[in-house]
């Protein structure tokens, strides 16, 4: 049997029960790609991302991820298939999210669109911390810190490997990982770009001031370097910054494909991190009860841990078609919350013929709203019944979940730790050092 050869990793934030809303957006997926010999999966609780808003209070936190954790086992995660970690019990990832700040630029973080969102819509806590403004370069640090190992350094090419990090959102999410993509390019061009010091050298001073700036679009009389003054070593350290921030500016796939043969020997690329691609879920509809995207904070969801009396009670004060004033009135399925909610659960395999009954009915006035209420929530709890079984298993069993996170980390912390190790050497080249001495 061949070993995977991808890598697949996500999480959440520790902030409550998961609902039924996190399980189509997300679970659902995880559960699907854990089966795929293909993917290697990585499934995590975020406790230290709650910590970006919640750092005022933090007693719910552990008692959060036990029940999230519990969440990811009774949605159909496992153990065996995936690795299902905490995060804080990872040290490494705070370790990454330190070096990548170092090269994070400023400007970056405060232009990221939700920053700015929830600065203006949360006034109940005071968000104008280091660590909220900062959190896409710690969601970086979580998804490259299981990049696969890279090649070995080569003159061209590895810059062009086929990506093999996936981070599975939808479309909605797909500017965090370009954040993250952006901010790997930079990194791995501070230290895994190199430039030969003989580069600038007094007799390849010609070559560098003629193909090399032509190709960085660099002017001829550009003083970076010289044409026949040497250069101290402070002034190459200045010079190679120059090459690597213009490298950056035509990206080192583009520049290594277009490097002049006669320029190859002096450069070379090796991968430090993997750059993470998205792999797109396609998530269906599930608006919370009152039409508006469902969440815990708006009090409009149904949790996985759900009884059937809150069902039943919570869904039959559920919007509708807001046109259908009264029972004699045709209604617009399409545009009912209820009809989202019936393709998820009266599926013709739980209830055949169930979805034409209510489209027929619903666009005729031949059945009424609490009618069509009462059968979808019928049919959520013949679907959310075996999820809430085996939920009610891990919660009489909490040493079990904990051992299962504890398990978890232990392996996600062993894929760090080689991570971890070839991060410093990119940076400090102590190995080097070390045998120079």
């Amino acid at each position: 049997m061949s070993s995977p050869t991808k890598r697949v990793l996500s999480g959440m934030r520790p902030t409550g029960r998961l609902h039924i809303g996190h399980y189509f957006g997300a679970l659902q997926n995880w559960v699907r790609l854990q089966s795929n010999l293909d993917y290697d999966c990585f499934y995590f609780v975020a406790d230290w991302h709650a910590l970006t808003s919640d750092y005022a209070d933090t007693s719910a936190i552990a008692e959060n991820s036990l029940q999230i954790t519990i969440d990811f086992l009774a949605s159909g995660l496992d153990p065996q298939k995936s690795v299902i970690f905490l995060q804080s019990l990872v040290p490494e990832h705070a370790e990454l999210h330190l070096l990548l700040s170092m090269v994070t630029p400023l400007g970056w973080l405060e232009r990221i669109p939700t920053y700015k969102e929830q600065l203006d819509n949360i006034k109940n806590k005071d968000l104008h911390t280091y660590g909220f403004l900062g959190y896409p370069t710690l969601q970086t640090a979580d998804i490259v810190m299981y990049s696969p190992q890279p090649e070995s350094e080569a003159p061209v090419g590895a810059a062009l490997r086929r990506p093999s990090l996936f981070v599975p959102v939808g479309e909605d999410q797909v500017s965090h990982v370009e954040f993250s993509r952006e901010l790997v390019r930079r990194f791995n061009l501070y230290y895994g770009f190199n430039v030969s010091s003989d580069l600038f050298a007094p007799q390849n001073r010609k070559l560098v001031r003629t193909a090399l700036f032509k190709l960085l679009d660099v002017p001829a009389s550009d003083p970076i370097v010289p044409e026949s003054q040497p250069l101290t070593p402070e002034q190459q350290t200045v010079a190679t910054g120059f090459v690597r921030q213009r490298v950056l500016d035509v990206g080192v796939a583009n520049f290594f494909e277009k490097l002049p043969g006669n320029l190859k020997p002096f450069f070379s690329f090796a991968s430090v991190l993997e750059e993470p691609d998205v792999l797109l879920t396609q998530t269906p509809r599930i608006p919370g009860l009152d039409g508006r995207k469902m969440s815990k904070s708006y009090g409009n969801a149904i949790s996985l841990s759900e009884s059937d009396a809150d069902i039943r009670s919570k869904t039959k004060v559920m919007v509708t078609d807001p046109a259908r004033k009264r029972r004699t009135d045709p209604g617009n399925p399409d545009v009912c919350p209820v009809f989202d909610w019936h393709k998820l659960f009266s599926t013709p395999e739980r209830d055949p013929g169930r979805l034409d009954w209510v489209r027929q009915g619903c666009t005729t006035a031949g059945i009424g709203c609490i009618e069509c209420k009462a059968a979808m929530a019928d049919n959520l709890i013949k679907w959310i019944a075996p999820v809430r079984e085996r939920r009610l298993s891990y919660e009489q069993n909490p040493k079990q979940v904990l051992q299962i996170l504890d398990e978890g980390s232990a392996k996600a912390r062993e894929c760090a730790k080689r991570t971890m190790a070839r991060v410093r050497d990119a940076i400090f080249h102590w190995p080097s050092k070390r045998s120079s001495l």
